[in-house]
């Protein structure tokens, strides 16, 4: 799993890519906070276009992300989120909690 990051006037991108299961969540997870904590964002976005397989450690990520983003009284969004990772977050109802497009 790769996490690539882009910020400008308090928006965040962040980039994934690669699997996000349980053998990469854990590195993921702390460059997720390390990247939010370094940027104080207002609205962060997770583009998941490169994700080519998420498990639940997928739905742990954007609950942590969304869990910081209320700290900060911020907003977060998911897009370009594939077929198969979509199918994981519906199973969930990750929607009801999380804007995604």
């Amino acid at each position: 799993m790769e996490i690539r990051g882009k910020s400008a006037d308090r928006n965040l991108l962040l980039e994934l890519s690669g699997e996000l299961d349980h053998h990469g969540a854990r590195q993921a997870l702390e460059e997720l906070v390390r990247a939010i904590d370094a940027a104080l964002p207002k609205k962060l976005v997770l583009d998941m276009a490169g994700v080519t397989f998420m498990d639940s450690s997928g739905i742990a990520l954007i609950l942590r992300a969304q869990q910081r983003m209320q700290l900060l009284d911020g907003s977060l969004l998911v897009c370009n989120v594939p077929a198969q990772a979509k199918r994981v977050l519906d199973a969930a109802g990750i929607g009801r909690l999380v804007a995604i497009r």
